[in-house]
Protein backbone atom coordinates (compact mmCIF):
# COMPACT_ATOMS: atom_id res chain seq x y z
CA UNK A 1 0.00 0.00 0.00
CA UNK A 2 0.89 3.68 -0.59
CA UNK A 3 2.49 5.43 2.42
CA UNK A 4 4.49 2.06 3.56
CA UNK A 5 7.86 0.87 3.66
CA UNK A 6 8.43 -2.00 1.32
CA UNK A 7 10.04 -5.15 3.51
CA UNK A 8 13.14 -5.20 1.56
CA UNK A 9 13.52 -1.35 1.57
CA UNK A 10 15.69 0.11 4.51
CA UNK A 11 14.97 3.22 6.79
CA UNK A 12 17.33 5.72 6.01
CA UNK A 13 18.63 8.23 8.88
CA UNK A 14 17.54 5.81 11.82
CA UNK A 15 18.93 6.30 15.15
CA UNK A 16 20.69 3.05 14.97
CA UNK A 17 22.56 4.53 11.91
CA UNK A 18 23.62 7.74 13.82
CA UNK A 19 24.92 5.40 16.54
CA UNK A 20 27.20 3.36 14.76
CA UNK A 21 28.79 6.15 13.67
CA UNK A 22 29.71 7.89 16.50
CA UNK A 23 30.49 5.04 18.20
CA UNK A 24 32.72 3.63 15.94
CA UNK A 25 34.73 7.21 16.01
CA UNK A 26 34.43 6.46 19.72
CA UNK A 27 35.30 3.51 20.04
CA UNK A 28 38.70 4.14 17.57
CA UNK A 29 39.44 7.24 19.41
CA UNK A 30 40.00 5.69 22.42
CA UNK A 31 41.81 2.95 20.93
CA UNK A 32 44.18 5.56 20.27
CA UNK A 33 43.88 5.94 16.62
CA UNK A 34 44.72 9.57 15.37
CA UNK A 35 41.57 12.13 14.77
CA UNK A 36 41.96 12.15 11.05
CA UNK A 37 42.15 8.08 10.47
CA UNK A 38 39.08 7.73 13.07
CA UNK A 39 37.19 9.73 11.41
CA UNK A 40 37.80 8.14 7.57
CA UNK A 41 37.08 4.69 9.02
CA UNK A 42 34.16 5.61 10.93
CA UNK A 43 32.62 6.56 7.48
CA UNK A 44 33.54 4.00 6.22
CA UNK A 45 31.93 1.75 9.34
CA UNK A 46 28.57 3.76 8.56
CA UNK A 47 29.01 3.78 5.38
CA UNK A 48 29.02 -0.45 5.21
CA UNK A 49 26.43 -0.16 7.73
CA UNK A 50 23.43 1.88 5.65
CA UNK A 51 24.71 -0.70 2.78
CA UNK A 52 26.48 2.47 0.82
CA UNK A 53 28.15 1.40 -2.39
CA UNK A 54 32.44 1.71 -1.90
CA UNK A 55 32.22 3.23 -5.19
CA UNK A 56 29.75 6.22 -4.35
CA UNK A 57 32.10 6.86 -0.91
CA UNK A 58 35.31 6.70 -2.90
CA UNK A 59 33.34 9.65 -5.77
CA UNK A 60 32.53 11.86 -2.55
CA UNK A 61 35.87 11.69 -1.38
CA UNK A 62 36.78 12.16 -4.45
CA UNK A 63 34.45 15.22 -5.45
CA UNK A 64 34.92 17.04 -2.24
CA UNK A 65 38.84 17.58 -2.30
CA UNK A 66 38.26 18.62 -6.75
CA UNK A 67 38.15 21.88 -5.79
CA UNK A 68 40.17 24.88 -7.57
CA UNK A 69 39.83 27.34 -4.50
CA UNK A 70 42.15 24.69 -2.23
CA UNK A 71 44.92 25.03 -4.25
CA UNK A 72 45.39 28.22 -2.32
CA UNK A 73 46.35 26.04 1.01
CA UNK A 74 49.81 24.64 -0.29
CA UNK A 75 50.12 27.71 -1.79
CA UNK A 76 50.33 30.00 1.88
CA UNK A 77 52.33 26.99 3.09
CA UNK A 78 54.96 27.51 0.08
CA UNK A 79 55.09 30.98 0.37
CA UNK A 80 55.53 30.58 3.98
CA UNK A 81 58.05 28.16 3.86
CA UNK A 82 60.04 30.67 1.23
CA UNK A 83 59.65 33.60 3.72
CA UNK A 84 61.29 31.57 6.23
CA UNK A 85 64.30 30.40 4.17
CA UNK A 86 64.83 33.65 2.71
CA UNK A 87 65.46 35.97 5.56
CA UNK A 88 61.77 37.47 5.36
CA UNK A 89 61.08 36.53 8.74
CA UNK A 90 63.94 38.04 10.51
CA UNK A 91 63.13 41.28 8.63
CA UNK A 92 59.32 41.19 9.85
CA UNK A 93 60.97 40.53 13.50
CA UNK A 94 63.10 43.91 12.86
CA UNK A 95 60.56 45.75 11.72
CA UNK A 96 58.11 44.88 14.36
CA UNK A 97 61.65 46.24 17.09
CA UNK A 98 60.78 49.78 15.43
CA UNK A 99 57.45 49.60 17.03
CA UNK A 100 57.36 48.32 20.50
CA UNK A 101 60.95 46.59 21.23
CA UNK A 102 61.82 49.07 23.35
CA UNK A 103 58.80 48.61 25.85
CA UNK A 104 59.40 45.97 29.28
CA UNK A 105 58.92 42.47 28.07
CA UNK A 106 59.17 44.20 24.11
CA UNK A 107 60.12 41.14 22.82
CA UNK A 108 56.86 39.56 23.66
CA UNK A 109 54.85 42.52 22.20
CA UNK A 110 57.57 42.13 18.64
CA UNK A 111 56.88 38.47 18.96
CA UNK A 112 52.81 38.70 18.37
CA UNK A 113 53.61 42.28 15.84
CA UNK A 114 55.60 39.74 13.87
CA UNK A 115 53.41 37.21 14.06
CA UNK A 116 50.33 39.47 12.97
CA UNK A 117 52.14 40.68 9.84
CA UNK A 118 53.60 36.68 8.93
CA UNK A 119 49.83 35.83 9.27
CA UNK A 120 48.62 38.25 6.82
CA UNK A 121 51.12 37.14 4.07
CA UNK A 122 51.19 33.36 4.78
CA UNK A 123 47.87 32.12 5.90
CA UNK A 124 49.40 29.74 8.08
CA UNK A 125 49.80 29.40 11.60
CA UNK A 126 52.11 26.17 10.92
CA UNK A 127 54.29 28.78 8.75
CA UNK A 128 54.08 31.22 11.30
CA UNK A 129 54.80 29.27 14.18
CA UNK A 130 58.08 27.54 12.55
CA UNK A 131 59.44 30.63 11.13
CA UNK A 132 58.53 33.39 13.84
CA UNK A 133 59.63 30.72 16.45
CA UNK A 134 62.52 29.58 15.27
CA UNK A 135 63.69 33.50 15.19
CA UNK A 136 62.74 34.63 18.31
CA UNK A 137 62.36 31.70 20.86
CA UNK A 138 66.07 31.36 21.32
CA UNK A 139 66.44 34.90 21.07
CA UNK A 140 63.77 35.22 23.84
CA UNK A 141 65.16 32.84 26.14
CA UNK A 142 68.83 34.72 25.05
CA UNK A 143 67.25 37.73 26.83
CA UNK A 144 66.26 35.89 30.25
CA UNK A 145 62.59 35.23 28.99
CA UNK A 146 61.66 31.52 30.37
CA UNK A 147 61.13 29.53 27.21
CA UNK A 148 57.89 27.85 28.25
CA UNK A 149 56.43 31.84 28.21
CA UNK A 150 58.77 31.92 24.75
CA UNK A 151 57.02 28.93 23.18
CA UNK A 152 53.41 29.91 24.85
CA UNK A 153 53.53 33.52 23.27
CA UNK A 154 54.84 32.30 19.94
CA UNK A 155 52.28 30.08 19.35
CA UNK A 156 49.42 32.11 20.55
CA UNK A 157 50.72 34.57 18.33
CA UNK A 158 50.65 32.62 15.63
CA UNK A 159 46.92 31.83 15.60
CA UNK A 160 46.18 35.34 14.34
CA UNK A 161 47.19 33.82 10.83
CA UNK A 162 43.67 31.79 11.06
CA UNK A 163 41.65 35.12 11.06
CA UNK A 164 43.68 37.28 9.72
CA UNK A 165 43.13 37.22 5.75
CA UNK A 166 44.60 35.19 3.82
CA UNK A 167 43.40 32.51 6.14
CA UNK A 168 42.88 28.99 4.74
CA UNK A 169 40.78 28.50 7.72
CA UNK A 170 37.93 31.27 5.61
CA UNK A 171 38.98 28.96 1.97
CA UNK A 172 38.03 25.61 3.49
CA UNK A 173 34.66 27.25 4.94
CA UNK A 174 33.55 28.91 2.11
CA UNK A 175 34.12 25.40 0.35
CA UNK A 176 32.32 23.15 2.97
CA UNK A 177 29.14 25.74 3.14
CA UNK A 178 28.66 24.65 -0.38
CA UNK A 179 30.16 28.21 -1.54
CA UNK A 180 27.14 30.27 -0.48
CA UNK A 181 29.99 32.18 1.46
CA UNK A 182 32.39 34.34 -0.38
CA UNK A 183 35.75 34.02 0.34
CA UNK A 184 36.30 37.43 0.08
CA UNK A 185 33.34 38.26 2.56
CA UNK A 186 35.30 35.79 5.10
CA UNK A 187 38.56 37.90 4.56
CA UNK A 188 36.99 40.72 5.26
CA UNK A 189 35.38 39.70 8.22
CA UNK A 190 38.42 38.29 10.11
CA UNK A 191 40.14 41.24 9.91
CA UNK A 192 38.71 42.57 13.06
CA UNK A 193 38.66 39.70 15.24
CA UNK A 194 42.49 38.93 14.15
CA UNK A 195 43.56 42.72 14.96
CA UNK A 196 41.70 42.09 18.52
CA UNK A 197 43.17 38.48 19.33
CA UNK A 198 46.50 40.45 18.88
CA UNK A 199 45.68 43.49 21.00
CA UNK A 200 44.53 41.29 23.93
CA UNK A 201 47.83 39.01 23.79
CA UNK A 202 49.83 41.97 23.69
CA UNK A 203 48.10 43.68 26.24
CA UNK A 204 48.40 40.37 28.72
CA UNK A 205 52.00 40.09 28.13
CA UNK A 206 52.47 43.98 28.67
CA UNK A 207 51.13 42.92 32.37
CA UNK A 208 53.15 39.65 32.62
CA UNK A 209 55.95 41.60 31.98
CA UNK A 210 55.67 44.08 34.62
CA UNK A 211 54.89 41.54 36.92
CA UNK A 212 57.40 39.26 36.70
CA UNK A 213 60.11 42.09 35.67
CA UNK A 214 61.08 41.34 32.17
CA UNK A 215 63.85 43.01 30.83
CA UNK A 216 63.50 46.26 28.77
CA UNK A 217 64.31 46.12 25.25
CA UNK A 218 66.38 48.32 23.16
CA UNK A 219 65.16 52.00 21.29
CA UNK A 220 66.01 51.61 17.78
CA UNK A 221 67.63 55.06 16.76
CA UNK A 222 65.32 56.93 13.96
CA UNK A 223 68.28 56.71 11.16
CA UNK A 224 68.77 52.87 11.67
CA UNK A 225 65.16 52.22 11.71
CA UNK A 226 64.42 53.87 8.74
Amino acid sequence: PQGRTAPSQRPVGTEMDALVLLGSFFVLMLLGVPVAYALGMASLIGALWIELPLDAVMIQIASGVNKFSLLAIPFFVLAGAIMAEGGMARRLVAFAGVFVGFLRGGLSLVNILASTFFGAISGSSVADTASIGSVLIPEMEKKGYPRDFSTAVTVSGSIQATLIPPSHNAVIYSLAAGGGVSIASLFIAGVLPGLLLGLTIAALCLWIARKRNFPVGERIPLRQAL
